[in-house]
C-alpha cells in the first residue's frame, strides 16, 4: 500500500489511520491476497482537477476514487502473474476533509477514516450513484466504520 501526504498536510496526516482503515476495509470484504492501491492525500486545487478531466464534475469533491477494475473482486477472481491485486488509487482532499470534519462536528481523523472507508469500497466495485446500492454501500460502510472508529460504535 502506497500513501503519498502533499507536504503542507504531513503534520496533520498520520499514515497509520488511513492504512488501518484500508486494511480493515480490504478485510471486511474477505481480500486476503496481496493488495496493492494508493491512497493520496493532497489539495483542493488537484482534486478539483481530477474530478472536471476524468468525471466532468467542475468543483472539488472530498474524494475520487480510480479503480483499475470495473467489478467486484470475488474469490474467482483470478489475480495477476505477480500475485498482487492491483485496485487503483483513492485521492482525498485535505481541506474538503478538514471543511467536512468541521461540519459533522468530528475529527480529522475521523473524516479521513470515512473517505478512505468509502474510496477504497469505489475501487471494490461498490457504487453509490443509485439509491440501492448507495444504501449496500453505506450499510457497509457503517460496517467497517464501527469496529475501527470509536464514533461510530457509540462512544
Amino acid at each position: 500500500m502506497e500513501i503519498q501526504i502533499a507536504k503542507p498536510f504531513q503534520a496533520q496526516v498520520q499514515a497509520n489511520w488511513l492504512k488501518h482503515a484500508a486494511e480493515e476495509t480490504l478485510s471486511a470484504e474477505g481480500l486476503n491476497p496481496p493488495v496493492e492501491l494508493s491512497l493520496v492525500i493532497t489539495d483542493d486545487k488537484t482534486v478539483h482537477k481530477l474530478n472536471r478531466t476524468y468525471r466532468g464534475v467542475d468543483r472539488t469533491t472530498d474524494v475520487l476514487a480510480f479503480a483499475l477494475q470495473e467489478n467486484k473482486p470475488d474469490s474467482e477472481f483470478p489475480l495477476p502473474p505477480d500475485g498482487v491485486l492491483h485496485l487503483g488509487e483513492v485521492i482525498i482532499s485535505f481541506p474538503q476533509a478538514m471543511r467536512q470534519a468541521k461540519e459533522h462536528h468530528h475529527s480529522l481523523e475521523e473524516e479521513l477514516k470515512l473517505l478512505v472507508v468509502h474510496g477504497v469500497l469505489h475501487l471494490l466495485g461498490y457504487d453509490d450513484e443509485q439509491p440501492e446500492k448507495e444504501k449496500e454501500m453505506r450499510a457497509k460502510e457503517a460496517q467497517i466504520l464501527a469496529k475501527i472508529s470509536p464514533r461510530y460504535r457509540g462512544g
